[in-house]
């Protein structure tokens, strides 16, 4: 269980103009209206002010035409709230306020320097983010990394909005795919290991479940070629009846074939946990298939009891959702042995009866939308006490500029080979910048890793998860797009200027008018608390990374346009100072909050 002891929150600034914009509507016209009704945007750049109240709702209600509402209120807020506001204008029924410095200054002086800025208080809720749930039959892959960099960024964006909580993983490591690696080598390795063949070793067992493959189509080939049916070649080739009754075996708990599966096992955990450690995932809790694929017969027992499911002449059980939409579903077969949907209700109820947890969030493919959705159904039908709580955060597929991939086949993009390819360009593109002269052979290994995990995981969580994406490691490293290494450089230019130049902390009387890029990146760091608040409601890392490279490119154009070591004056220099402190304290947080670190030179 994970959390943030962070506990300065204040009102963002959204919120006061949306409570004293509708202070002013009850005191001019006498109505209430819901707060929460009153939307209010940052201004268009084309237009003066910061923020903009939209007037359209109230037009109707009110029946006062646009313009004289704007200019009614718009008035009254600058004469009654005249610390907070200072001018406003009004276009097409927008009431576009200009606000007075001292909101953003008070910020500025207080969070400079403050690594809990825009996180929220506990609220005593606990979260639980299941993610990662690999097969040991194989390492983990591009999509594999997908759904541990969603995973775990959520994980850290709920805490940051003030949550306890709980990340865990489901390990898939019983069935016949994992009969199969096991089969593999125990016909093809003459008593190889992953030592003895120096391989990491979910590569080992990864590259068995290959060889199983081909070795399959080949057995199929031939009795195809003795006159059997395709169909029945598939049933009858010999390594695939020899991987079913090595399922039996299992099940059985046959002492040779259990102790061959702990041992593949055991090498595909070291395998996974080096990965793990590298990209930064970690759980609380990690529950094995092996131990919970028999949960759940006593809820359904119970579900067939209270007349929640039904049984057919064969005693397989069943539930009837067409009411809802769907269809029948079996969630326990004839002879007594559970489908996958029976084990989710029991590790579900597992996991509740551990955590109590309030809600908890499935990071699974959108391939699986509809299991999850009867998963829901059922568990909602049931009664049971976590089923409100239950959220599915669906995302897309990864594809390559080539197509899908496919692991029977070896086609996938191992993610260990795909991040040494990721640091083998970070290495490229940093030297062709020429500026890494000073950093020690250590340093540059650091900083190289730093770089393309950071584009890797940036370019993989950029994009809403829901939608599915194309993935290209060169376009995801470019250090002036819309990438992590841009923000991590920004981060780097500015800890350069500070290291240069001494920020007063106690300088905090800023007297001099901002200048307009001053006020918009001050305006833009205010934003970050609600960006974190939206991603959080939204399970949405995207949303976090896209404020972040908006963030950094305001700062480029600021930097650009206004000298801050040789600033007008003192004062100046010390805004400007503070501004840029409080800009890379914003891309640090927010890029852990993706997983991502960001170093102090580059």
């Amino acid at each position: 269980m994970e959390l943030y002891l962070c506990n300065n929150s204040e009102e963002m600034l959204t919120d006061i103009i949306r409570s004293k914009t509708n202070a002013a509507i009850q005191s001019l016209y006498q109505i209430e209206i819901p707060e929460s009704s009153l939307q209010v945007n940052l201004t268009k750049p084309e237009f003066e002010g910061e923020y903009t109240v939209v007037l359209f709702p109230l037009v109707k209600s009110l029946k006062l035409s646009p313009d004289e509402l704007g200019n009614t209120i718009g008035k009254f807020l600058v004469e009654n709230e005249s610390d907070f506001f200072e001018s406003f204008n009004i276009i097409k029924g927008f009431l576009n306020l200009g606000l007075k410095n001292t909101f953003l200054l008070d910020m500025l002086n207080k969070h400079f320097q403050d690594e809990c800025f825009g996180k929220a208080p506990l609220n005593g809720k606990r979260i639980m983010v299941e993610y990662s749930s690999p097969n040991t039959n194989k390492p983990l892959h591009l999509g594999h990394l997908r759904n541990n960099f969603l995973g775990r960024s959520i994980a850290e964006i709920l805490k940051a909005n003030g949550y306890d909580v709980v990340k865990t993983c489901i390990v898939n490591d019983r069935g016949v795919h994992i009969c199969k690696s096991m089969i593999a080598w125990r016909r093809y390795a003459n008593g190889a290991t992953p030592a003895s063949t120096s391989t990491k070793g979910d590569h080992f067992v990864g590259d068995y479940y290959v060889k199983f493959n081909d070795a399959y189509k080949t057995e199929v080939e031939e009795l195809v070629q003795k006159g059997m049916s395709k169909a029945d070649a598939e049933k009858e080739a010999p390594i695939m009846k020899e991987t079913q009754q090595m399922l039996i075996d299992w099940e059985n708990g046959k002492p040779e074939v259990i102790q061959l599966w702990k041992t593949m096992n055991q090498w595909v955990y070291e395998g996974f946990d080096t990965t793990y450690k590298r990209i930064g995932s970690d759980f609380a809790k990690t529950y094995y298939e092996s131990n919970t694929y028999l949960l759940g017969k006593d809820t359904i027992a119970l579900g067939l009891k209270n007349n929640v499911f039904f049984k057919k002449d064969d005693d397989s059980i069943w539930i009837d959702l067409t009411k809802d939409g769907l269809d029948e579903k079996l969630v326990l077969r004839s002879d007594g042995t559970s489908v996958y949907i029976t084990q989710d209700i029991g590790l579900a109820q597992l996991k509740y009866d551990e955590f109590k947890m309030d809600q908890s969030i499935y990071v699974v493919g959108d391939e699986q939308n509809y299991h999850l959705k009867v998963l829901q159904l059922i568990c909602k039908k049931l009664g049971l006490p976590y089923a409100e709580g239950i959220h599915h955060l669906s995302y897309g597929m990864v594809e390559l500029p080539t197509g899908k991939m496919k692991s029977r086949e070896g086609t996938v993009v191992d993610a260990d080979d795909l991040i040494d390819e990721m640091v083998s360009i970070a290495g490229a593109h940093t030297q062709e910048l020429g500026k890494v002269k000073e950093f020690s052979e250590s340093e540059l290994k650091e900083l190289y890793d730093t770089i393309g995990l950071g584009a890797l995981k940036f370019f993989l969580l950029r994009v809403d998860p829901k939608k599915k994406m194309i993935f290209n490691p060169e376009e995801s490293i470019d250090f002036h797009g819309y990438t992590g290494p841009f923000i991590q450089y920004t981060h780097a230019r500015i800890k350069s200027v500070l290291k240069k130049n001494t920020v007063n902390p106690s300088h905090t009387d800023f007297r001099e008018a901002l200048h307009k890029m001053e006020k918009e990146l001050l305006i833009q760091c205010e934003l970050f608390e609600q960006t974190l608040r939206q991603a959080g409601q939204s399970h949405d890392p995207s949303a976090i990374a896209m404020y972040l490279f908006q963030l950094a490119q305001l700062f480029n154009s600021f930097y650009a346009a206004l000298s801050i070591s040789n600033a007008e004056t003192e004062e100046k220099k010390q805004l400007r100072l503070k501004i840029a402190s409080l800009v890379a304290t914003i891309l640090k947080s927010g890029m852990s909050m993706l997983g991502i670190k960001v170093p102090e030179k580059m």
